[in-house]
């Protein structure tokens, strides 16, 4: 399928203890049993693909994959080691939660190769985390970053912006750096229907920040992670220089990858198809196919690209058929330095972030 190329693994871990209120991933509770049988179909599917191409970064994402036995998780691993060649420095990541990690496991995962944990804290607020049906407190978040710390240099923390009564999340942030986190991914909360979350906020038993609140909590977040030479190489992620999601950045500057589990999204050649987003129809082996066009993809890479530092290349535009310096707002948007370009890509300037996607919704070709 691929010759002489690198790609990047995304394994889906749908499993969780129990679901956050807030979650709309495909992700659920489940017996061990069906844990084996997923685990036993997706070694499977591993073996199934064959390519030439050398594996630059593996991601674990869920659900919560640390939730996985090990007897489950050397499977998975032995499988990617029979099927695939790394490069020397592949960077291995696992999402894990403060509540489903013990120090056994922390040396579980080194010994396998893993090299990079991405902790969902959220909050370090217990009344906040209680709210939102995580299952740890502060105490234990702390406690598992302390213990990761002694096993892993690379670690990243998630926090939660806009959450109730959650000001001053750069004081999280401040704790976890001085822990030895080296990676803040901060999202913005999105109330999604069909959870939890969303029937509290409508019955007003719980109450997010409003749009105002959240812009001030970000920005001290910002200059808080700045000061600490923490480098905001996208929107909502920042990192100590050398320490960025290798992973993640892949994805967003258009490198090939393949997804394996249940409702995995795959993009190579060009090309996008994913796995059905439902145990049943994944069992029986139905991937959905996107089909080639150019609008979505000029979409995309706008909307990727100018969330983050790397950019837009304006020749890869135009081999899309889009020469964006035609349309009436791009100079408009550089005379007010919304927008600025550098050999051969255009950048979105990191003050207008929190406008992004009203911004490049001015830049988009008609249809």
């Amino acid at each position: 399928m691929m010759k002489n190329k690198e790609i990047s693994i995304y394994i889906h871990i749908p499993f969780c203890e129990r679901k956050c209120d807030y979650c709309a991933f495909v992700s659920f509770c489940a017996s061990k049993n069906v844990q084996d049988e997923y685990v036993n179909f997706l070694v499977k599917e591993i073996e199934d693909f064959k390519t030439d191409a050398v594996v630059k970064t593996i991601y674990f994402g869920g659900g919560t994959p640390s939730v996985l036995s090990e007897e489950n998780l050397q499977k998975i691993f032995d499988a990617l080691n029979r099927n695939f060649k790394f490069k020397k420095n592949v960077e291995i990541t696992i999402e894990v939660n403060p509540n489903s990690l013990s120090e056994e496991k922390l040396k579980f995962y080194k010994g396998l190769g893993i090299n990079r944990l991405s902790i969902g804290v959220q909050s370090l607020n217990d009344e906040t985390l209680k709210k939102i049906g995580r299952l740890h407190n502060k105490e234990m978040a702390i406690n598992l970053v302390k213990k990761a710390s002694l096993y892993f240099d690379n670690i990243s923390a998630d926090l939660i912006l806009g959450l109730e009564n959650e000001k001053d999340v750069y004081k999280y942030a401040e704790i976890l750096i001085d822990l030895g986190v080296k990676h803040i991914s901060a999202y913005m909360l999105e109330v999604h229907k069909n959870t939890p979350i969303f029937d509290k906020v409508k019955n007003k038993t719980f109450l997010p920040l409003d749009d105002e609140e959240v812009a001030n909590e970000y920005k001290k977040l910002v200059e808080f992670l700045k000061s600490k030479d923490f480098n905001q190489y996208e929107i909502s992620n920042f990192a100590l220089k050398g320490y960025e999601s290798k992973h993640n950045l892949n994805y967003w500057t258009f490198g090939d990858y393949i997804g394996f589990g249940v409702s995995a999204h795959s993009y190579i050649s060009g090309k996008r198809f994913a796995n059905a987003d439902n145990l049943k129809d994944y069992y029986k082996k139905i991937v959905i196919q996107d089909e080639n066009n150019f609008q979505t993809e000029i979409e995309e890479r706008l909307f990727l690209g100018l969330r983050c530092e790397s950019g837009v290349d304006l020749k890869i535009l135009k081999k899309l058929g889009y020469d964006i310096t035609k349309n009436e707002n791009y100079e408009k948007f550089k005379k007010e330095n919304i927008i600025f370009e550098k050999n051969g890509k255009i950048f979105l300037n990191k003050e207008n972030y929190l406008v992004s996607d009203y911004i490049i919704s001015y830049l988009l070709p008609d249809d």
